[in-house]
């Protein structure tokens, strides 16, 4: 979401804030801004609606330096996307940036403004800097302030804070939002994510729960919730978490499609023998929870959700026990009953997705078994507190709308589907087989990959389109769901999703000859039921674009246009099909003329509410 760099070190900090906001804009964002003490010791802010190059415009109008300073990207929740509702948020000489949401903002904001201050954004976060401002007037130390002010904020936060009485200081915290330190040469960075500081430093530090830091000219200290001086680990990352850059491919997005053998291949890489499972990957803890697990409960948001939605149909086909998918948003919020035993599995690209850590931390007071993290940042928040974790190894991922953590969630949901069966008596050669076929998902996935020519070709049927309808059986209703996600987001095209069997319960009024009709066909025992679906569609005039196993006897012809897709195993199949729909909706959205990597109004890494 929001994105947050600062620096404080022995040169102008002025292009290594501006270089780790370039490598937050994968975050989605919609303005920019610096504040830096400079040379004299006074505060020196610059801030701009739009994107990071416009802020860069902005100060190469009206320059600014120095050895001390923050930056932020800021995606709005409070107040409209502005210059003034944009981050840093300044009071006299104080600085602050923030990520979060102050949720008795209104009450400070009221006790502030009878005490004499004035408010020119609309923004929660505003409030911080005027309460440090009032407590630094008092203690004269920023560090003091910035701990006196902690406890009067509800709600979730990162924040960093400068102020032109102490220039070369850095003060911050962390309470449900995440922070990192790196550590270089008599220099020290802080930020939202390590990605924005690989450029300056490959040692860190990440910070928990509750922590306040103080960084100086001359090293730094850390202080828990309680107020004790702690030290944290610091870990020393590798080549392999670098952002390297798009390469031969035109976004990040394509380059993630086209990267997705190799992930899936990294996925499995150590944690499958020739033709068994190595069930020590899921740590030490997980053979005792695996097996007493009597039911599994599934969180998640967005596409992670469905990854979900698929992994419940392998977890009672395979494990025979009953498995539960919820919404984040929605399970965080509302009265839940817990079956005896269940084991809850959390699952998300970022480890650091709000409404995920928050329904984790209700589930962590309502009984559950224990607690497992399906998630592709080791680090995260959502980790290191859960009981046992299991990384999805898909390296960084750039663009906002998510193809090869999807794919590689649905590999490490499908390791965990095997590990609770084989605690069930799941038959060896049905492990075996199962195994194998994970063996031959990278190149099963190139195959699909192959596909890219022709669907370049079908996407052009869809680019006068407003919109669009998914249609799919069984697990494949899921993966619908996500192709129709992944249209709607990059090219704004309006698509939903449905299971095939519904649509005489409503959907058919949609169809015409102005709504294409997707359908996901593989060659599985729901195929007669499909072609019967689809009939009723044809029957109506609609578009029919077909994704099928090219056995399944689907030829095209006026009004259908079939994609023949390779014929791969069942267990496979809603891995591999969602390949194709990522490329379509790809193809769409480059015919629409819409920014791929930055689609508007959506964030990476969702860090609030």
């Amino acid at each position: 979401m929001c994105g947050i760099v600062g620096a404080v070190a022995q040169r102008n900090v002025y292009g290594i804030l501006i270089e780790g906001l370039r490598r937050l804009e994968y975050r989605g964002y919609d303005s920019a801004g610096v504040s830096i003490i400079d040379s004299t010791h006074t505060l020196q802010t610059r801030k701009t609606h739009g994107k990071v190059a416009a802020l860069e415009h902005a100060v190469a109008e009206n320059p600014v330096s120095g050895r001390t300073g923050i930056a932020h990207t800021r995606w709005a929740t409070h107040g409209e996307p502005s210059t003034v509702n944009s981050h840093p948020h300044t009071s006299g000489g104080v600085a602050v940036v923030h990520n979060g949401i102050i949720e008795n903002h209104q009450a400070l904001r009221t006790e502030l403004l009878d005490a004499g201050y004035y408010f020119s954004s609309e923004t929660d976060s505003e409030v911080i800097a005027h309460l440090v401002h009032r407590a630094l007037i008092k203690t004269l130390n920023l560090r003091e302030a910035v701990t006196q002010v902690l406890p009067r904020l509800d709600g979730a936060y990162a924040l960093v804070v400068v102020s032109d009485d102490a220039p070369g200081e850095l003060v911050g915290a962390r309470s449900g939002s995440p922070l990192v330190m790196g550590i270089g040469v008599e220099e020290l960075f802080v930020a939202s994510d390590q990605m924005a500081l690989r450029q300056v430093t490959d040692r860190f530090i990440f910070l928990q729960e509750g922590d306040l830091f103080e960084l100086t000219n001359t090293g730094f200290r850390l202080f828990d919730e309680s107020g004790a001086s702690v030290e944290r680990p610091v870990q020393q990352l590798t080549e392999r978490d670098r952002v390297v850059d798009k390469g031969a491919y035109r976004h990040f997005m394509q380059k993630e499609i086209f990267e997705q053998p190799t992930v899936l291949a990294a996925t499995t890489a150590g944690r499958i023998g020739t033709d068994y499972l190595r069930e020590a990957i899921f740590g030490y803890r997980a053979d005792a929870l695996f097996g007493e697990a009597a039911a599994v409960q599934l969180v998640a948001c967005g596409t992670s959700f469905h990854s979900a939605l698929v992994a419940k149909h392998w977890i009672e086909a395979y494990a025979g026990i009953p498995c539960l998918v919820e919404v984040a948003s929605e399970y965080r919020y509302r009265d839940v009953a817990v079956i005896d035993n269940t084991l809850f599995v959390s699952i998300s690209q970022s480890g650091e997705t709000a409404d995920t850590l928050a329904a984790l931390r209700k589930a962590q007071t309502l009984g559950y078994l224990g607690f497992l993290a399906i998630c592709n940042v080791a680090n995260s928040s959502l980790v290191r507190e859960s009981d046992a974790a299991l990384m999805t190894e898909a390296g960084p991922e750039v663009g906002v709308a998510s193809t090869k953590a999807f794919t590689t969630q649905l590999v490490a949901l499908q390791l965990l589907c095997i590990a609770l069966a084989k605690h069930r008596q799941l038959p060896i050669e049905k492990e075996r087989t199962l195994i194998r076929h994970l063996h031959a998902l990278p190149t099963l996935c190139a195959e699909m990959l192959a596909l890219n020519s022709q669907i370049e070709r079908v996407s052009e049927a869809f680019a006068n389109k407003q919109h669009a309808l998914y249609l799919g059986r069984g697990e494949h209703y899921a993966v619908a769901l996500e192709g129709a996600l992944k249209l709607k987001e990059i090219s704004y095209i309006h698509a939903e999703a449905y299971p095939a069997g519904e649509l005489k319960h409503g959907p058919l009024a949609l169809v015409d000859e102005e709504m294409p009709v997707i359908a996901v066909a593989p060659n599985n025992e729901l195929l007669e039921k499909l072609k019967s679906n689809l009939h009723e569609v044809r029957a109506r005039g609609g578009q029919i674009f077909v994704f099928a196993d090219r056995d399944a006897g689907f030829l095209s012809e006026s009004g259908m246009t079939v994609i023949d897709m390779p014929r791969v195993p069942k267990s496979l199949e809603a891995i591999l099909y969602s390949v194709p729909l990522q490329l379509l909706a790809y193809h769409v959205a480059l015919l629409k003329g819409t920014d791929v990597d930055q689609p508007r109004n959506l964030a990476k890494s969702v860090t609030v509410e």
